[in-house]
């Protein structure tokens, strides 16, 4: 906490702790050098983001009104999730957010008489699609779109719902107000797709519970930064809050308390609500380490030993024992029905071997198998078996990067997180093994810092392909996620401590390589933040001084 006092014009520091500053004319950052007080940043009007890969807008302008406009279909095919999604795009372009058309309160010019716009009337947006039949996004969903905004109608085209929804959601972020109150939109001509197929956002459940409400706001602001994955960090050491069906006791157990659960119907509601929005929801549960909170499970665990006698404590999974795989078949057959997604995070990272080494049972089995005091062959043993299982519920497994580092051998198709430091090189070595790729190490967002340091600009700054390699083991690059940790975040502050430094990363992995500029990038990421506002999600600030022309008020 920092205190200062303004006293005939000069600051005295009062106190502080962690993060030093000065109360003086410049401010001292967190990394000792001087940082510049910021300037005002102007947001931008009608600005998409990210940027499309290709967009040519015109002069020409066209007026919004919400008692002419409609969405409608080009053809005979019509989809309920793109029903669903013309409602809701209709209230974010006219109201911002339903509890405000709830509430009768319009955007200003939302109910301007036609003749009073100032501008050509666009009638609406006509949606053309080819296939309907995905019931849910994967990371081979074709997210490709067009969209022409002219003087007789704007046009929507795409191969997929999901390309539809991500066009939605630019046709939406080009509208803005004009100088005379109303909602207009300039000629538009966008060709656009993602660079890389999986943008994701890790959230975590376990050290903090987060309730479902939020977790729908981060959902939404996924769609709004046109991230396609939610990747669902459940459980850890500190809290087991997934319901299982199958194996009531791990909640009942292992949840900080019975009102810290997400039911059956909760996950339900997530999915189809991400689903919704183009998101995919990957569940993470990870084992063999992380996993204190399933302690209910007998003989699940490893009993640690000191001076040749159990101490009390438990380890990692214990994988020397039938029963362990026996229990993990049927609890990821149960994870297979209730997540529709063909990934399934399993962790492996941060296995401790130290209780391992002290348990005399697994010390015999070490003997037997011939794996000597090597104890990553013991991991291998034990990631193999689990990654088959997954394989034969045709699962497709993501493990943390740990896994390849301990020299664990793992079925090709195995993808693996890169998470730690010094990731340019961790990527080239991952890659050249032949596996694919997601990269989070610069982008752990819970890592708070100095905001006058802007921070946004590193995490804008990354290039994911930045490490030496063939253009082959570039090709192994799915994408990357951005992560939140829980240790200091719930739903008191999850959304304003992501957005929109989150953003920064969604523009990174779908716009071209070639968008870079961070000063071309600030008033644009200044707009986003305020389109969040106005969608009734608490963005926080980056860029410096400023405001929404919308600021937050539900």
């Amino acid at each position: 906490m920092m205190i200062c006092l303004r006293v005939l014009g000069s600051f005295i520091l009062l106190s502080i702790a962690g993060i030093p500053f000065a109360c003086e004319g410049n401010l001292q950052g967190d990394v000792g050098e001087n940082v510049e007080w910021p300037a005002v940043t102007v947001p931008t009007e009608g600005s998409p983001w990210p940027l499309p890969q290709n967009m040519q807008t015109g002069t020409d302008v066209f007026a919004l009104s919400d008692m002419t406009f409609r969405f409608s279909y080009a053809g005979a095919t019509s989809c309920n999730i793109l029903d669903q999604a013309f409602l809701r795009y209709f209230d974010i372009i006219f109201y911002g957010h339903p509890l405000r058309k709830a509430e009768g309160k319009p955007q200003y010019g939302a109910h301007m008489k036609p003749s009073k716009l100032g501008a050509n009337l666009l009638p609406g947006l006509t949606v053309a699609e080819t296939d309907c039949s995905e019931m849910y996004p994967s990371l081979q969903s074709n997210e490709n779109y067009t969209l022409t905004v002219s003087s007789d109608m704007a046009s929507l085209k795409a191969a997929s719902i999901w390309g539809v929804l991500k066009g939605l959601e630019t046709f939406s972020q080009l509208v803005y107000e004009s100088d005379m109150g109303g909602l207009i939109v300039n000629s538009t001509t966008i060709t656009d797709f993602p660079r890389f197929a999986h943008r994701g956002f890790l959230i975590d459940t376990s050290r903090h519970f987060v309730h479902v409400k939020y977790i729908f706001q981060m959902i939404d602001a996924l769609a709004v930064n046109k991230m396609n994955v939610l990747h669902w960090h459940i459980t850890d050491d500190q809290s087991f809050p997934y319901e299982s069906v199958m194996f009531p006791m791990l909640d009942a157990q292992g949840a900080f308390s019975p009102m810290h659960v997400y039911t059956q119907l909760d996950i339900a509601a997530v999915i189809a609500y991400a689903r919704d929005r183009g998101v995919r929801v990957m569940p993470e549960f990870d084992t063999p380490g992380h996993a204190a909170s399933w302690a209910s499970i007998k003989d699940f665990l490893t009993p640690c030993y000191s001076g040749g006698k159990p101490d009390g404590t438990t380890g990692p999974v214990n994988p020397i024992v039938n029963a362990t795989y026996d229990f993990l078949g049927k609890f990821f057959g149960e994870i297979h029905d209730v997540f529709p997604d063909n990934y399934v995070h399993v962790g492996g990272d941060e296995v401790s071997f130290k209780c391992w080494q002290s348990n005399p049972d697994i010390t015999e089995f070490m003997k037997q198998m011939g794996f000597g005091t090597d104890y990553a062959k013991l991991e291998q043993y034990y990631m193999q078996k689990l990654l088959a299982l997954l394989d034969s519920l045709k699962v497709q497994s993501i493990v943390w990067q740990e896994v390849v580092d301990n020299g664990v051998q793992i079925a090709p198709a195995t993808v693996v997180e890169v998470w730690k430091g010094g990731w340019e090189k961790e990527m080239s070595q991952v890659t050249k093994l032949g596996y694919k790729t997601l990269l989070s190490s610069p982008w752990y967002l819970n890592y708070v810092k100095n905001p006058y340091s802007q921070n946004w600009k590193s995490y804008y700054g990354v290039e994911p392909l930045n490490f030496e390699g063939t253009a082959e083991q570039k090709k192994l690059v799915m994408g990357g996620e951005a992560c939140m940790w829980g240790e200091y975040v719930d739903g008191t502050n999850i959304i304003q401590r992501t957005w929109p430094r989150a953003s920064t990363i969604a523009e990174r992995l779908w716009s071209a390589s070639t968008v870079t500029d961070v000063n071309a990038a600030a008033p644009r990421l200044a707009e986003q933040r305020c389109r969040m506002v106005r969608r009734g999600l608490q963005a926080s600030p980056v860029t410096g001084p400023g405001f929404c022309k919308f600021e937050y008020d539900l």
